[in-house]
């Protein structure tokens, strides 16, 4: 793989990874872009104990372009795109519309007495493009291109783990307009948190308490009773197990475990990298295959924090889940879920995990 770093027009970095061929002379970018117009801000929930980011300059994003205006595919025909190459492999890129923006010494007034409410919303926002085929999904990609993204991962996990403040780095992937995307070329996005996030805090406290309660790893434990059992279990390879865990919220989810124990992605072997795209691969197209459609979907890697003095008891893992539960019919979060954080499942675990193992491919 090769890796071409890059300029647009307005400054933020563009990364290209390319699989072969000769070294990349990247294109310029000839738009004329104005400075992107950004104000983020982080306000405290002192009742959750979480922050809130506050983005209102994003709402006059790209929202649902036609193919002919998509900014992801290639610069091609006198149309440039936020991708300047006409021809590219995977790219990342900083976002025009981030939600977190470089803090630049801007102050912020508190908006309340009970502790420091308010601070801006300091970070970085990537989008990560699987590849110029508009038409595609990262289940559509081959091995070679899977592994690439993977690499792509892996470089900006670390590139962006070295800015000062960051404390957390988060890959994912929205897919389907149920999911609320709003852009259909296929591609994931990358986001350099100021913060460790609520879920991660909360899995380090359990982890920390399982440890001191038993001396076990609560991750190894949850992988090898999921092995043991069997009966959730999607599909397994040398280095990874796919499985639906017992306590599922969605109809369809599924977690992507490390045989071995690492706390992120640039940990990963090579061996372990390439068997990756091979069970990510084969979930995404049962996924598909299960109502005999492209079923919406959120992929959600797990890091351990950058700085996160218990960052030794994170594991790395991928979480994949959808909002369909039955043909034609979609999981909301109503009541329960949104006002009480209490999720209600329609589908069993167990019959989840039979039906992805079953269905054909």
């Amino acid at each position: 793989m090769r890796r071409t770093p890059a300029k647009l027009a307005d400054g933020r970095e563009i990364v290209y990874f390319d699989e072969g061929g000769a070294a990349r002379d990247p294109a310029p970018d000839t738009r004329d872009l104005p400075p992107s117009a950004t104000g983020s801000e982080m306000r405290w929930d002192p009742l959750l104990r979480e922050w809130v980011v506050v983005a209102s300059h994003r709402q006059g994003r790209t929202h649902l372009p036609s193919s002919d205006d998509c900014p992801l595919c290639p610069s091609v025909g006198g149309r440039a795109t936020e991708i300047p190459a006409a021809s590219y492999d995977v790219v990342a890129f900083e976002n025009r519309f981030p939600s977190l923006v470089p803090d630049h010494g801007r102050e912020l007034e508190d908006v309340g007495e009970l502790e420091p409410s308010r601070r801006v919303g300091a970070g970085r926002c990537e989008v990560l493009v699987f590849g110029s085929d508009h038409r595609a999904s990262f289940a559509d990609l081959s091995p070679e291109r899977a592994r690439t993204v993977m690499e792509a991962w892996v470089d900006r996990t670390l590139a962006l783990s070295a800015l000062p403040g960051v404390e957390q780095v988060y890959c994912f992937e929205n897919r389907g307009p149920e999911i609320g995307v709003t852009l259909h070329h296929p591609h994931g996005q990358i986001y350099a948190l100021p913060f460790v996030t609520p879920r991660t805090l909360r899995t380090l406290d359990s982890a920390e308490e399982y440890r001191a309660r038993t001396g076990g790893d609560l991750f190894a434990d949850v992988l090898r009773a999921e092995q043991e059992a069997g009966s959730r279990v999607v599909a397994r390879t040398e280095h990874w197990t796919a499985f639906v865990p017992a306590a599922a919220r969605w109809p369809v989810e599924v977690h992507l475990y490390p045989h071995r124990a690492v706390p992120d992605l640039p940990s990963l072997t090579g061996a372990e990298r390439d068997d990756f795209g091979l069970l990510y691969l084969d979930v995404l197209g049962r996924f598909d295959a299960l109502y005999d459609a492209p079923l919406p979907y959120i992929s959600a890697w797990h890091q351990a924090p950058v700085r996160d003095p218990r960052r030794g008891l994170a594991r790395l893992r991928l979480e994949l889940f959808s909002v369909r539960r039955a043909p034609g019919k979609l999981k909301y979060l109503a009541g329960t879920e949104s006002g009480m954080g209490v999720f209600i499942n329609d589908v069993a675990p167990e019959t989840t995990a039979r039906r992805l193992r079953e269905v054909a491919q």
